[in-house]
């Protein structure tokens, strides 16, 4: 059962294997399109360098290339909660100030960031590992694959270390309605905690988690969690210190892999593939080669059993991607030359550009001795399992053969026969009840009776004690990780961007001059005349309230800036229109005139100071006479006193047409009387 300290074999060399009958691998083009925030080190982008160097090694020709349907909204409520699954399909970059509680609710924000199109992210990778498992289940293919996977540490109503669906659960519910047992094993440098969650009180899937353990990200996974209840034992934790190198992590995973398929027997197993247990990962501190993390993989594949391969962790692209790359060929069998082929992301696999990640040279923590230690209690703890669990029972006779009951006796068994019905009846909630269950969000801004007493009493929460800061899972940095310029084209937060730079070029920026408003009616003029000084713009607008002259007051000062309204009429959609205001008791000052006028209007050409305001706008029944003296008067005046000057013109034409009437007839009298010699 146990192996000697320091007899552990090196690392198989790679040969080819048994081809599995069918392997259907699963990828979105759109899954490297989505980036969390500038700087942050899950970078979606890695998928598709992967994929590059699949499709260019030519692997796709012994693969089955799907493109899975993005997981619902209602597919994710298996195993998430309706409220969270809602709010990650709400919140955005744009909105998530007006979601900031729950932000802190679901713990969103540091690890977890709010990035344009988070729910379609969430969608492509939970929808790709959940359509794998289900082929899984038809028997469609041996190996399913899904590098946008692995997303472990998800929990039921929260994100997680960059994990927002979990979509390794979400493709175990779906194996778990053909196979009755379900192996799940993680190779990931973090803890799996949010899978080992999610079934610790069942005997229907084992997880088995290889794991950096010790002030390190998410703090769980210690050899004693071993599962509760009827899932006691069936959760298996092997704990490892820094700098595991390839001899040592074979030593104990196949010896570990072994016992659980002895002893569980499992019908599918689910491998998570995190990259970041790869030497000089950016997050990680293990020592592991590509050749030995793809071990791994190459040693559960040879039990012949579903499979469902994902991806996981993982912070240094280039060697995340070779990584991924090559096991996929381990998996269907083709042996991969070691000289990268030309792709679009070839230079990010400088200097070398080799299909390898080499260990480094960090010391191995993990001694012999600790290591057979671990092993030999996980060995204890798996002995402890029933053998072969969850198998279907058939149902015993209601009460022993061979003896009588007596009426009453018979009663009572009835009647708890159809309580017992009553009770296990398959309920089928409406959303009308789904919704009467569900908790306002009033009930979640009422304080508990602690939190009322202790303010009662004077407590203060203390920060770092009732409220500690959560570990997160950039807390702990790989300061042997060599430096990762691999994003250096990613915009930085202080990588400023000027708001014209979209600017058209026919299009004039409009700058105000100081102390213009626009004019008291709140309506703005283009061209030229936003250049006018404030009182001149209100006079323009009061006469054009008093009579609805907007075409030849805009015709006019637009003549001199822009042209006339037909020469404009390509860009006729960009100039803003003037709208009558009669409400308006906006005043008519008097225009500017000389050197002050001149600095005011700029660049406008007019001939006479008073030619824009009283030829261009009065109406024709107005004396413009009277306009220009009130104007070269100084005087202002009011839409009444304009008023009275029309009402006044109407009157002076009444008198004149008479007068001239009058003199027509004196006329006819005097030739008719002879006093005037006719012609």
């Amino acid at each position: 059962m146990t192996t000697s300290a320091g007899s552990y074999a090196p690392v198989d060399a790679a040969a080819p294997t048994s081809q599995p009958k069918k392997v259907a691998y699963f990828y979105d083009s759109d899954v490297g399109n989505y980036a969390y925030n500038a700087g942050h080190p899950m970078k979606p982008h890695r998928i598709r360098m992967a994929h590059s160097l699949i499709m260019n090694y030519g692997l796709y020709k012994h693969l089955e290339i799907y493109r899975a349907k993005p997981a619902s909204k209602f597919e994710m409520t298996q195993f998430h909660t309706d409220e969270y699954v809602d709010f990650l399909q709400k919140v955005t970059p744009d909105n998530m100030d007006s979601f900031a509680k729950e932000q802190g609710k679901y713990n969103v924000g540091d690890d977890c960031p709010v990035f344009d199109g988070l729910f379609e992210f969430c969608g492509i990778s939970a929808g790709g590992s959940m359509e794998g498992a289900a082929r899984l289940n038809r028997g469609k293919c041996d190996v399913a694959v899904n590098w946008a996977g692995g997303l472990h540490h998800a929990k039921k109503s929260e994100a997680s270390g960059f994990c927002y669906i979990n979509d390794i659960v979400l493709g175990i519910i779906e194996l778990l309605r053909f196979h009755p047992r379900v192996l799940y094993i993680d190779i990931d440098v973090h803890h799996g905690d949010g899978v080992e969650e999610a079934f610790y009180t069942t005997d229907r899937v084992m997880t088995v988690s290889f794991h950096k353990y010790g002030e390190y990200f998410p703090g769980t996974g210690e050899l004693r969690d071993i599962g509760v209840g009827n899932g006691k034992h069936y959760a298996v934790n092997f704990p490892l210190r820094d700098g595991v190198d390839d001899k040592s992590y074979k030593g104990v995973f196949e010896p570990v892999i072994g016992w659980v398929m002895e002893f569980y027997k499992p019908s599918a197993v689910v491998l998570q593939c995190g990259g970041d247990s790869l030497s000089g990962d950016r997050l990680g501190c293990f020592n592991l080669s590509m050749r030995g993390h793809a071990n791994c993989v190459n040693f559960v594949k040879s039990f012949n059993l579903p499979t469902l391969i994902l991806g996981g962790g993982g912070y240094t692209m280039r060697n995340v991607a070779r990584t991924w790359a090559y096991e996929t060929g381990r998996l269907v069998g083709v042996e991969m030359g070691s000289e990268l082929p030309f792709t679009d992301y070839y230079e990010y696999y400088s200097p070398d550009f080799e299909l390898d990640v080499r260990p480094s040279n960090m010391d191995n923590a993990n001694s012999p001795g600790y290591l057979e230690k671990i092993k030999e209690q996980v060995y204890a703890n798996l002995r402890q399992t029933q053998a072969v669990p969850s198998v279907q029972m058939t149902d015993a006779p209601r009460h022993a053969m061979g003896q009588d009951e007596t009426l009453d006796e018979a009663e009572g068994r009835l009647d708890d026969e159809e309580a017992d019905l009553e009770k296990s009846k398959d309920r089928r909630r409406t959303q009308r009840e789904w919704d009467r269950q569900t908790a306002g969000q009033d009930f979640l801004d009422d304080e508990s009776e602690d939190e009322e007493m202790a303010e009662a009493i004077g407590v203060k929460p203390q920060p770092g004690v009732d409220f500690p800061r959560r570990r997160g899972i950039m807390d702990s940095l790989n300061p042997h990780a060599p430096q990762d310029d691999s994003g250096a084209g990613t915009p930085m937060d202080d990588d400023a961007r000027s708001l014209d730079d979209g600017m058209d070029e026919d299009e004039e920026e409009v700058v105000m001059p100081p102390g213009s408003t626009g004019g008291a009616t709140g309506m703005s003029l283009d061209g030229a005349a936003d250049n006018t000084s404030n009182g001149e713009t209100e006079g323009l607008e009061a006469l054009v309230a008093l009579k609805g002259t907007t075409g030849a007051t805009t015709g006019t000062m637009n003549g001199h800036s822009n042209g006339s309204a037909a020469d404009r009429g390509e860009n006729g959609d960009k100039q803003p229109k003037l709208e009558p205001d009669t409400e308006s008791s906006t005043l008519l000052p008097r225009p500017p005139t000389g050197e002050a006028g001149a600095e005011q209007t700029g660049d406008m050409e007019i001939d006479e100071p008073t030619s824009a305001l009283s030829q261009a706008t009065a109406p024709p029944h107005v004396s413009t006479t009277a306009l220009s003296a009130a104007a070269a008067a100084g005087t202002v005046l009011s839409k009444v006193e304009l008023t009275d000057l029309e009402v006044q013109a109407e009157r002076d034409a009444g008198r004149s047409e008479r007068r001239e009437g009058d003199e027509e007839g004196e006329a006819a009298a005097e030739i008719a009387e002879g006093r005037v010699p006719v012609a």
